[in-house]
């Protein structure tokens, strides 16, 4: 019998070290996502949830940002949801944009319904699970931050960009922590914005605007500043950072601006300077409550 248990409890493990594609019920339908918990994991350790983009899935973000490396480095859960897909035969997060509007995926409550599911299934961590994404997966972040913040203790979008209904309706329940990182090239997600929705996605903020609101939302104090070094000359880009500190809770609100930037994910592709989910982890680490791997600095 000890042997036997040695045994199962061996495959578990091994299975733990692999990606998994799995299914969720959630509002009549089997959602799919991949689920990647590395060997090294620990009763209560973070999960982190990465959203694809428009058109993209969880297999591709998976591939790209490399954030199953830095779950095997330090010892947290990573959850890839994959969209639905729209009436285009495109793959997406509903976050009402103007050509969804007979759209009525619920993808807030199936991320909810998730989490929950995958806090007990796997003994995660209620109190430190977070939200990242691209671009679709980064406007959903910001759409939790404003109506899950009791389920993610902070996000940070990437090339994410807050819907004007979002903003206009936005009253989280807990005031946590975001980070944004955003080209000022973006072609998709304009950096200042699009009000008059001449990008056909639907009336929106500018990053600017986005980060301000959120920082009134934390009533940070402090402002600080930096440009980063220009590792890579021949990216085109360099990376400017502005840190809202003091807020409540010592929460903080973060911006990365690409200077010349695109519609990109740093580190994989566009600007080179930076690796944005090692900035993403490093910001999510920060703001874990009772747990921290080491003060890791990834600029």
């Amino acid at each position: 019998m000890y042997r036997q248990m040695l045994i199962g409890l061996y495959v578990l493990c091994f299975s733990w070290s692999q990606p998994e594609l799995k299914q969720h019920y959630y509002g009549g339908i089997n959602r799919e996502y991949i689920l990647y918990i590395p060997e090294s994991i620990q009763p209560e350790a973070p999960l982190v949830f990465v959203f694809h983009g428009y058109t993209g899935s969880a297999s591709e973000i998976m591939s790209y940002s490399g954030f199953n490396g830095i779950a095997d480095e330090n010892g947290f859960a990573v959850c890839y949801p994959q969209g639905m897909i729209d009436n285009d035969g495109n793959t997406f997060f509903n976050v009402g944009y103007s050509f969804h509007f007979n759209e009525v995926v619920d993808d807030v409550g199936f991320a909810v319904s998730l989490a929950g599911y995958l806090q007990s299934e796997f003994n995660l961590s209620p109190a430190n699970t977070f939200s990242t994404g691209m671009s679709n997966g980064g406007d959903l972040s910001y759409l939790l931050a404003c109506e899950a913040s009791t389920i993610f203790r902070a996000v940070g979008p990437i090339s994410g960009i807050m819907m004007q209904w979002i903003y206009d309706s936005c009253e989280p329940e807990n005031s946590i922590p975001l980070l944004e990182i955003h080209g000022t090239n973006d072609n998709i997600s304009f950096w200042d914005g699009d009000l008059e929705d001449d990008g056909d996605w639907g009336a929106y903020i500018g990053v600017n605007t986005a980060i301000q609101f959120w920082s009134e939302i934390n009533n940070c104090e402090i402002i600080f500043m930096d440009t980063l070094d220009n590792v890579n000359t021949l990216d085109g880009s360099y990376v400017v950072t502005e840190k809202h500190f003091s807020g409540i809770n010592d929460n903080e609100v973060w911006l990365y601006k690409v200077v010349n930037g695109g519609h990109d994910w740093p580190g994989a592709y566009g600007n080179m300077d930076i690796n944005a989910s090692r900035v993403i982890w490093d910001f999510f680490n920060k703001f874990s409550l009772n747990y921290n791997v080491g003060d890791m600095d990834y600029n």
